[in-house]
């Protein structure tokens, strides 16, 4: 049996999104440029978003002093995180992962504007 496509329909717009971004900017810019022109993006096409949501941690009985706070929740349900690195790795996977568990969504969407083509990776967390 094939898993579900989980959010298939939000996850097409805010990929197009970012497409349309790296097609108008390109590489080279600052995560705050690319993060500003998204947000241009989802106000022009009517996508509910929060930036820089504040999450805070439980431990046991009490809220840990650290925040997280996520590039982006996109229909408030989908973490949108925006990089500008030569490559992923571990820490933008495990920070990914680190925002599902806390945010208890399902989803998070890791997007690098630093290169030629727009690279992006869909998380997903498979104990929710």
């Amino acid at each position: 049996m094939e898993e579900e496509y989980i959010y298939k329909n939000e996850n097409f717009k805010i990929v197009g999104i970012l497409f349309e971004v790296h097609r108008n900017l390109g590489k080279g810019f600052s995560e705050i440029v690319y993060k500003d022109a998204i947000e241009y993006e989802f106000k022009q096409n009517n996508i509910p978003y929060e930036r820089e949501k504040e999450f805070s941690v439980q431990y046991k009985d009490t809220v840990l002093n650290h925040k997280f706070y996520a590039d982006f929740v996109v229909y408030d349900k989908i973490i949108l995180e925006i990089k500008t690195v030569d490559c992923f790795n571990n820490s933008h996977y495990n920070q990914c992962l680190n925002y599902l568990k806390i945010s208890n969504n399902k989803l998070a969407i890791l997007a690098n504007f630093n290169l030629l083509s727009l690279e992006y990776k869909r998380i997903i967390d498979s104990k929710k």
